[in-house]
């Protein structure tokens, strides 16, 4: 009964986030790329659209996604993980409202909406009532299995151990890296508290913790980005990690001043979850560049690539930026180059694997065919990041609608691009490897199934 809860919490938790992506996202995306320049409206921004879509770890890895393609610079985005942390408070201020009796019916008020609502939006808000539904349904029933466990001096033993700060954090950090959403974990809490199963103590030093274990979605994210990206997530774990320090200490006094805030406990752990998020917000807002310099400092730009020839970047003219029109076309000249060279690529995958071909390079016979392969995804790689910077530049200009959207068009296509690279050099290799490794070649028909897979997978490039 307690795991079927937790999963039906959880699952709600994920439907609702869905269903507000799905309503709203589009809208949250914009209002990121446009109102972020100033790092008090950058907080209020990060701290609305977590509150929307109900999840700061989509908000954070949508600035990594950001920052990643050039729409928003790093220390735009320091602001914005500030206010995220406020923005996800506010489902753990929902949860703590007692409306467990009414679960059922939110679930089939949602089911309605979702299987017979002819219109999208209605569609995509009856996810976000069904999600609520779940998600209080899976409240009530974890709530109701751990009632016998009351008694239980095992497991009050275990809920009391985490009224040592040290203790409570790391099990409220290791959790949320878990299930990856903090706003669970809060959740989670407030159920146990409801039930009258752990108290004001052990509970904030848990939320503390979920604080940190929310940072690992955004570290997961930062693994295959740009510098800047990377640094958006070591941002995220530092003002986290540093504001759990700055309250770790005063636990104790934390909680003698929240039970002054309501008569309930799971309002109270809600509301320390809040304040505790406010007070760091506005303790950092003023050191945002500070900290921006100080992780730029230990996480300094890579020295210049590996042992490549730098290939020619031959349309970006920065001399035509003040012409969005004209930048636009170069930009979409240069792609068109980039497209060809990673058919080049995609087109010399199927090699090793269809009629027992020496694994040479065709271009350069010197060499293997898998260094010649990634040398061209490493020059890809370059040109794409030329072409991302002077996107960016473009997009400072004086643009109309299309334009804009012509820009994030093309940022997307440079992006999709360098998917399908990041997956060429992380799968290539291995499977090469595998197939040598059994010594063995595939049938006549399986070779002219691969050939023919192939060839639809260039002509999509």
């Amino acid at each position: 009964g307690l795991l079927g809860g937790l999963g039906m919490f959880l699952y709600g938790m994920e439907m609702m986030s869905d269903g507000m992506k799905m309503t709203a996202g589009n809208s949250m995306r914009r209002i990121l790329e446009k109102l972020t320049s100033n790092r008090f409206i950058a907080v209020f921004v990060g701290a609305f659209v977590t509150m929307v879509i109900q999840s700061s770890s989509a908000t954070t890895v949508m600035l990594v996604s950001f920052v990643n393609s050039g729409l928003l610079s790093f220390a735009q985005a320091l602001g914005v993980v500030l206010g995220s942390n406020i923005g996800s408070t506010v489902t753990a201020q929902i949860v703590a409202f007692k409306v467990t009796d009414y679960a059922l019916l939110l679930i089939a008020a949602g089911s309605v909406m979702t299987l017979f609502s002819k219109k999208e939006t209605a569609k995509h808000l009856g996810f976000v009532i069904l999600g609520f539904g779940l998600l209080f349904y899976g409240m009530k029933v974890m709530s109701d299995t751990m009632k016998p466990l009351r008694t239980d001096p095992t497991f009050n033993t275990i809920l009391t151990s985490f009224e040592n700060p040290l203790l409570g954090i790391i099990a409220g950090a290791i959790f949320t890296a878990l299930v990856q959403s903090s706003s669970a974990t809060t959740g989670i809490v407030i159920t146990l508290a409801s039930g009258g199963s752990i108290s004001l103590e052990a509970g904030i030093p848990l939320i503390l913790g979920a604080n940190i274990g929310t940072c690992i979605t955004a570290l997961l994210a930062g693994l295959n980005a740009t510098r800047d990206a990377k640094r958006v997530a070591i941002g995220h774990v530092v003002f986290n990690v540093a504001g759990v320090l700055l309250f770790c200490f005063w636990v104790p006094y934390f909680a003698d001043l929240m039970a002054q805030t309501s008569d309930n406990i799971p309002r109270q752990i809600a509301n320390a979850h809040t304040i505790f998020n406010i007070v760091a917000t506005l303790i950092f807002i003023p050191v945002t560049t500070l900290v921006a310099k100080t992780i730029v400092r230990f996480f300094p730009d890579k020295e210049e690539r590996r042992n490549i020839e730098q290939p020619a970047i031959l349309n970006l003219d920065e001399k035509v930026l003040n012409q969005p029109g004209v930048a636009i076309n170069n930009a979409m000249a240069e792609i068109r180059g980039v497209v060809g060279l990673m058919e080049r690529v995609v087109g010399s995958l199927v090699r090793p694997f269809v009629g027992g071909e020496d694994l040479v390079d065709v271009e350069n016979p010197e060499q293997e065919l898998k260094i010649g392969l990634h040398q061209r995804l490493d020059k890809i790689d370059y040109i794409n990041e030329h072409i991302t910077d002077y996107l960016l530049k473009t997009s400072r200009g004086d643009l109309n609608q299309t334009q804009t959207e012509e820009v994030f068009a093309l940022v997307s296509t440079v992006n999709y691009i360098n998917l399908i690279s990041n997956s060429v050099k992380m799968h290539f290799d291995n499977l090469v490897g595998k197939k040598e490794g059994l010594e063995e070649s595939f049938s006549d028909a399986g070779q002219l199934e691969i050939v023919k897979y192939h060839t639809k997978l260039v002509k999509q490039i």
